[in-house]
């Protein structure tokens, strides 16, 4: 009897499967994986209001990503003529680096230390060094930054140069600002254009 009724639970999941997919069952799982994946622009700033208001960044730049990465909200957007990379991390209760490592004077080996909590197989920061300080505008404040110069293992990138920042939103809750591209084309002034709008 225990055989008979396997039997019948098979042909009756069968049925149900080719029912499913006769009638659009497989467009609609294909459109679902498709919109988990590549999310609208309406969703992805959606998203991203989970970490801070993305609203009155200029044309110049465009939103790409808004997800949860290794337990961080984060949002990635990129300049679009250049390429470079703007990512802000919402680092929860996790806090990798605050104000006060970025204006320590040890503020090089605390972004190491920051950088080997990552465990990232697809990506090996190396021979990261500060080269420079300054404070830029971001969620409506002046905030401290690094300048940073790395070498970038596993991509086909190589060197790269960027700044690595920490700013409170309203709730005074911390957020890590990064901005970063090859080497000979990051622009100080495409990350003050973009993070001065961030809020």
């Amino acid at each position: 009897m225990g055989c008979l009724k396997n039997i019948l639970r098979a042909v009756f999941i069968t049925l149900a499967v080719v029912g499913f997919m006769s009638l659009g069952g497989k467009d609609l799982v294909g459109s679902m994986i498709n919109n988990f994946f590549n999310p609208s622009q309406d969703e992805i700033v959606e998203r991203a209001k989970k970490v801070g208001d993305f609203s009155k960044i200029n044309d110049e730049f465009e939103l790409e990503k808004a997800a949860g990465i290794l337990g961080y909200n984060a949002v990635i957007a990129e300049h679009k003529a250049s390429g470079q990379k703007m990512i802000v991390v919402d680092s929860n209760k996790k806090q990798l680096i605050s104000a006060d490592d970025i204006k320590s004077p040890n503020a090089e080996e605390k972004l190491k230390n920051a950088v080997s909590k990552i465990k990232y197989q697809a990506i090996s920061v190396d021979d990261l060094h500060v080269t420079k300080r300054g404070t830029m505008s971001s969620y409506g404040k002046q905030v401290p930054y690094v300048k940073f110069e790395a070498k970038i293992k596993k991509l086909p990138i190589g060197d790269v140069a960027g700044i690595i920042s920490v700013a409170d939103n309203k709730d005074g809750q911390p957020r890590i600002l990064l901005s970063a591209n090859e080497k000979n084309k990051y622009s100080q002034l495409i990350t003050d254009e973009f993070f001065k709008n961030v809020r």
